[in-house]
């Protein structure tokens, strides 16, 4: 998406989602602009689709309209700039209010505690605290593979432990930026959730005796932060709501820190550490003994998982993993989803020769499928058809055995940084025994993946009779 056409995209998605005054909130993730919208009525939904910007629309706890990676941001920053544009002035009389920051605060909240069930609730905010922080692990991660590269190749040996202090210094203090995220998404002040979270990291507390062992820094990592920052903010709230207003500048901050960062030293780092070992044990558990069920499973369901938005659960696992292994061994497993979809399709373009529109959309959709953002795909093929998203699974659950296989071999594969899969994903692959072999594994999974796919796909995606100019699913339905 060029510079010129960002503004006029951000332009053109105004009225069709019903206009400023209907826009309660404004926020995205990796692919998506998310909305909160008053009246869902409002939308001009076909009108949407038929965007050349737009991959497609999921109406959901909040209204998410499908871009793309890198254009979901750029397009947001527009539309959040048309909103402050068209909003009036606090002194009209009459005024609506202004849109409500990007964040959980504000409109948004009510609209999530409306439409979505508790836990639909809490893996969305679960996904506020971490989707943040995924552009960085993606930078750091590409950063730390290509240094890895150099060391390996014994090249640039002078500049190679700067690349590493570069690499290594978001993940070092990950649990800080996590705080500060919590806090923000739970309504607290977010320095003070980070400043709480920062306890866990803290060289000095190796200086702390608890039952008579010193305190690792580090320990409980993401998980520790996570619940000390939650701590810390409902601290803040309860001081606020008892301190009286002249000593509230004082006292509140005081009792934030000083609370829960002694109840973090003393039992909150020991148990989120256990939690912690518990998660990297099970994982590598789960691969050396049951590889192949276990990549079958994943691969298989993860494109439902993703439908469902349970997908989300799988974040701070993630952010777990590599920050105590360097690597999560589980997303090579969940990118092989987007293999078997890219299958599919293939199969659909084959099969369905007559069908013009559709050959278009897969053709057009195809290169972002092969670079891990299957949104195209399942919104705009697969999933209105019905049975391709079926086969797709088969595809995936193919691919995660291949790889799942390699596991109970000894041959551990796992990426960096979360975020990117398909073909994007190989600059953050990584492994127990090098670059090369992890790297010769996932495409050998991503391989099978479309290869299942597409068979699978071809032989039994189709109704009986559609044929080369039939359709697959003539009562498609809608995309939830």
């Amino acid at each position: 998406m060029t510079r010129t056409s960002r503004p006029a995209t951000a332009a053109a998605l105004l009225p069709l989602v019903g206009g400023p005054a209907n826009v309660t909130s404004v926020a995205h993730c990796m692919t998506r602009l998310r909305l909160g919208l008053a009246d869902r009525s409002l939308v001009d939904e076909d009108a949407l689709r038929a965007l050349p910007a737009v991959l497609g629309v999921v109406d959901d706890d909040t209204y998410q309209i499908v871009l793309g990676p890198g254009a979901a941001a750029r397009v947001t920053a527009d539309f959040e700039a048309l909103l402050a544009t068209a909003a009036p002035g606090p002194d009209v009389p009459g005024a609506a209010p202004a849109p409500a920051e990007t964040g959980a605060a504000g409109a948004e909240e009510g609209t999530r505690h409306r439409t979505a069930t508790p836990g639909k609730l809490l893996l969305r905010r679960v996904a506020n605290i971490f989707v943040p922080l995924i552009p960085a692990l993606v930078g750091c991660g590409v950063i730390a593979g290509a240094n890895g590269l150099l060391v390996n190749l014994r090249l640039l040996p002078s500049l190679t432990p700067a690349l590493t202090a570069v690499s290594s210094g978001f993940l070092a203090l990950i649990a800080v930026f996590v705080g500060h995220n919590t806090a923000k998404e739970f309504g607290g002040t977010p320095v003070l959730g980070g400043a709480v979270a920062a306890v866990v990291v803290y060289p000095g507390v190796a200086q702390v005796t608890v039952a008579g062992t010193p305190l690792a820094p580090g320990r409980g990592g993401v998980l520790g932060a996570l619940a000390a920052a939650l701590l810390a903010t409902r601290v803040e709230k309860w001081s606020r709501g008892r301190v009286p207003q002249a000593l509230d500048v004082l006292v509140t901050p005081t009792l934030t820190v000083l609370v829960p960062g002694l109840l973090t030293l003393y039992a909150l780092m020991y148990a989120a550490g256990e939690v912690s070992s518990a998660i990297g044990t099970a994982a590598n558990w789960l691969l050396a003994t049951t590889g192949v069920l276990a990549g079958l499973l994943l691969g298989g369901l993860f494109l439902p998982l993703v439908m469902l938005g349970l997908h989300q659960a799988l974040i701070p696992v993630h952010a777990t993993l590599i920050e105590q292994q360097g690597y999560t061994v589980l997303l090579p497993l969940l990118a092989m989803a987007g293999a078997g979809q890219v299958g599919a399709a293939a199969a659909v373009y084959v099969r369905l020769r007559h069908d013009h529109s559709l050959r278009t959309t897969i053709r057009s959709a195809l290169p972002a499928g092969l670079l891990g953002v299957g949104e195209p795909l399942i919104y705009g093929v697969s999933l209105p058809l019905g049975r391709p998203f079926a086969t797709a699974c088969v595809g995936g659950a193919a691919g995660g055995a291949f790889v799942g296989l390699f596991a109970m071999l000894g041959d551990r594969v796992g990426a960096t940084a979360i975020g990117p899969s398909g073909w994007a994903l190989f600059p953050l692959l990584a492994g127990n025994r090098g670059l090369g072999q992890a790297a010769a594994v996932y495409a050998g999974g991503l391989l099978t993946g479309y290869a299942v796919g597409f068979a699978a796909t071809y032989a039994f995606g189709f109704g009986v009779g559609s044929g080369s100019g039939g359709k697959a699913a003539p009562d498609r339905p809608s995309v939830p």
